[in-house]
């Protein structure tokens, strides 16, 4: 029987309600990386200062993430999945909407990092939301669907910054507005929406259960001393977290900057064109946007492909392929990506071998920790790895600097920064497999 049929209404709303939580944060995180470099070209004024300092926002953004997911993963085990995932929503919605009143770099990076406080949360409380609520035999695939489903937020972050640059080309958008600012007004509306249905989610039974037995017996829910000092949750705790480290600096890090290789491509392409800066930054803001569409489309099936081979081969063997996907992906477009023609073929290539990763990542996570560590010990290994992959982004914008400060300097330095990538690898055979295995309790 598909795994599907085992689900009755309680659990296609649960499912619903949290690739709907978590397909938003990623519609948040990708207009973000699309409105990004037009956001420091526009507030600085320089166009050397733009390219150099672009990276560092989103280190910002990246710490936030970190911090906020470690504070309410840990909330989520104390309180209640559903009840944090509403606050979390609610605070990254917010603070989109407020980037794009912007007036500089200082302000600009203090909205990216609260806005990531409330991103970094979402991940871990919705797949542990997901996992304490399905059948057991249906976890894996459900939760590799709602990670999947996330690509549907990156492409329509995708489509609304086409749409955008289209109008802004055309000098529509209302009230006088950027590109850049009109992506993140549009980003905060449906987060916001998404709060009142989360209202009406209930506790999964199993945690309500743990929890009063946790009450009885003094287990402590949520506690980061005991997932670090228990020897095997540490032991997970850690090696995820490297594990982990590897796809998001290989995503985060180096990927989502193909924006700014289009864009030089734009440039060139452009320089004979008599175009005003605004124009020539609407073109910009539309070719970004059907980058990310197409890198987003490779990565929907990315992580379906991979999500199924983890259910059918084993979670190690999964991982193994991804990150090495992952990272040839990488060198194709850093290094051959030269004119426009070739965004159809390669960014889809390159989102493939990048999102593969995290398809295994959301069935794989809540695997390693029992119920009271869920949320804690998975919001952990996805969010604290994100500090490491913050200063992917700083060594980035250095070593761009150091060989020049040009996009070829740019290219180069993503080439070694990727090569991290590999690194995931390594712990692989220190973890285990839990293919057909019941969740630890």
């Amino acid at each position: 029987m598909p795994w599907w049929r085992a689900f009755n209404r309680h659990h296609w709303f649960v499912f619903s309600v949290a690739s709907l939580a978590w397909l938003f944060d990623c519609l948040d995180q990708q207009l973000f990386n699309l409105a990004r470099d037009g956001a420091m070209e526009d507030l600085l004024a320089d166009k050397a200062k733009a390219i150099e300092y672009a990276p560092y926002t989103t280190s910002v953004f990246l710490v936030g993430w970190a911090i906020g997911g470690l504070i309410f993963g840990a909330l989520g085990d104390r309180y209640g999945r559903a009840r944090v995932l509403s606050l979390t929503i609610l605070l990254y919605s917010v603070c989109t909407g407020l980037s794009s009143f912007s007036h500089g770099f200082a302000d600009f990076c203090a909205y990216r990092f609260v806005t990531g406080l409330g991103v970094g949360g979402v991940f871990g409380l919705a797949v542990a939301l997901v996992a304490d609520s399905v059948p057991d035999r249906t976890r894996a695939p459900a939760l590799g669907l709602l990670q999947s489903l996330s690509s549907l937020g990156n492409i329509t972050a995708g489509l609304l910054g086409m749409a955008i640059g289209l109008l802004a080309v055309r000098r529509l958008l209302p009230w006088g507005l950027q590109a850049w600012q009109a992506m993140f007004i549009v980003g905060a509306v449906p987060a916001v929406l998404c709060v009142p249905i989360l209202r009406r989610l209930k506790e999964p039974e199993k945690w309500v259960r743990a929890k009063a037995e946790g009450v009885r017996t003094g287990v402590k829910f949520g506690s980061y001393a005991t997932l670090l000092r228990d020897p095997k949750w540490s032991r997970h705790a850690w090696l995820g977290l490297i594990l982990c480290s590897a796809g998001i600096i290989g995503l985060w890090g180096i990927g989502n900057f193909h924006p700014k290789i289009i864009r030089s491509i734009i440039d060139s392409h452009l320089a004979a064109d008599t175009l005003t800066p605004a124009a020539l930054a609407s073109k910009k803001a539309y070719w970004s946007s059907v980058g990310l569409l197409l890198q987003n489309v490779g990565g929907f099936f990315g992580m379906l492909a991979l999500a199924k081979f983890a259910q059918v081969k084993g979670r190690r063997p999964a991982f193994a392929v991804a990150l090495l996907l992952s990272f040839l992906c990488t060198l194709l477009v850093f290094k051959y990506l030269r004119e426009i023609e070739q965004i159809y073929w390669m960014l889809p290539i390159m989102g493939f071998g990048q999102y593969s990763v995290f398809g295994v990542y959301a069935i794989y996570l809540p695997e390693l920790f029992p119920t009271s560590l869920r949320s804690t010990g998975t919001s952990f290994c996805y969010n604290f790895g994100r500090l490491a992959a913050a200063s992917a982004p700083f060594t980035l914008g250095r070593i761009t600097r150091s060989l020049g400060g040009n996009i070829e300097g740019f290219r180069t330095a993503g080439m070694w920064v990727s090569i991290v990538l590999l690194l995931g690898i390594i712990v692989l055979p220190f973890l285990p497999e839990t293919k057909d295995k019941p969740l630890p309790e």
